[in-house]
């Protein structure tokens, strides 16, 4: 369970600002001139896919102090949601397709929540990495189901609405722009939550569950909830992952995924979502250049998160704040 100390739920201007210039940086980024254009734009989206799945399961991990090891099968449902959808001479209507497989991945969230929020602490955590083994195993035993092998997905979606077909998400630079379009919308609804009643009630959850259930509030159901929703997000950036990539696998939902997310969630600093999104780009551009680097970059990669994790308990956000109060004299922590 993460500890209230490890939160950072109101960030600091300096902060906001530096998340800002990132933004507009992102949005500025297809308009350079480069040789390696199409690379970058691809590496880029995905980062921007990733840190929509790392918030998802920070409403989890950093606001309600569920540590979920099975968060993956969302993200991968999802994906095989949308190869299963797309006919395979023709693309299918994004309008429908998204929130189908995303809502997909929410019944499924929905129905394994419903054991899983019942269980505590290191229960929690076991029943969720078994539920997500099982869901690997049933594709991955399955040929039905494309097996070990997976599934391809033919076509993006259209984005046609209403006779306008000014949104062709098979340009890279559209499904670039898309993609930082749902990741500011993601962002933006996750923030509002997080200081709404329902977040607040969250948040008090993490801190202390029996005390909220003496004051009255029905914690299973919040807990569902947040699980249930978690699994909606998780499905929505699996769903982005499979129309990018074209490809989807039962490696989507293994125990590698989840723990992929876990350690952005960790990296980034828990409970305000931004963290989530420093956390996946930190983490993949680190990966990368430790792959770059030497073919044993899991040694260095490990290496680098126990350093995050002992200097920066509260993430690399949590850091700056730490700078931050120390260039001005502050230190009531």
């Amino acid at each position: 369970m993460s500890s209230p100390k490890a939160q950072l739920e109101k960030l600091p201007r300096s902060v906001q600002v530096l998340l800002a210039l990132g933004a507009v940086a992102l949005a500025a980024f297809p308009l350079v001139p480069s040789d390696s254009a199409d690379f970058y734009l691809q590496m880029l989206s995905q980062m921007m896919i990733l840190a929509i799945f790392a918030m998802s399961l920070d409403l989890l991990q950093g606001v309600s102090g569920l540590v979920s090891l099975g968060h993956a099968a969302y993200f991968g449902l999802a994906g095989y949601a949308l190869a299963f959808l797309t006919p395979a001479d023709a693309p299918i209507s994004l309008w429908w397709a998204l929130p189908v497989s995303a809502l997909g991945a929410g019944l499924a969230a929905l129905v394994i929540g419903f054991f899983v929020v019942r269980t505590h602490g290191i229960y929690f955590i076991m029943v969720t990495m078994a539920f997500a083994q099982m869901v690997f195993f049933l594709f991955f035993d399955n040929k039905e189901l494309g097996g070990s092998d997976g599934l391809y997905v033919n076509f993006r979606p259209d984005a046609t609405l209403f006779g306008w077909a000014g949104i062709d998400l098979e340009n890279k630079t559209t499904f670039y722009y898309f993609t930082l379009a749902m990741l500011v919308a993601v962002y933006a609804f996750l923030r509002r939550l997080l200081f709404s009643p329902f977040g607040r009630v969250l948040a008090g959850i993490r801190v202390n569950e029996h005390r909220m259930r003496a004051v009255g509030y029905g914690t299973f159901g919040y807990k569902l909830a947040a699980f249930t929703l978690a699994g909606t997000l998780a499905g929505v950036a699996g769903f982005l992952w499979a129309a990018q990539t074209g490809f989807v696998n039962p490696d989507l939902m293994g125990f590698h995924m989840s723990a992929h997310a876990i350690m952005m969630v960790i990296l980034g600093g828990m409970g305000n979502f931004a963290g989530a999104i420093v956390g996946a780009f930190a983490f993949e551009y680190v990966m990368h250049f430790f792959k770059d680097l030497t073919k044993h970059w899991q040694l260095l990669m490990g290496s680098f998160i126990v350093l995050v994790v002992v200097f920066a308990p509260r993430g690399l956000l949590g850091l700056s704040e730490k700078f931050q109060r120390r260039g001005g004299g502050n230190n009531d922590e």
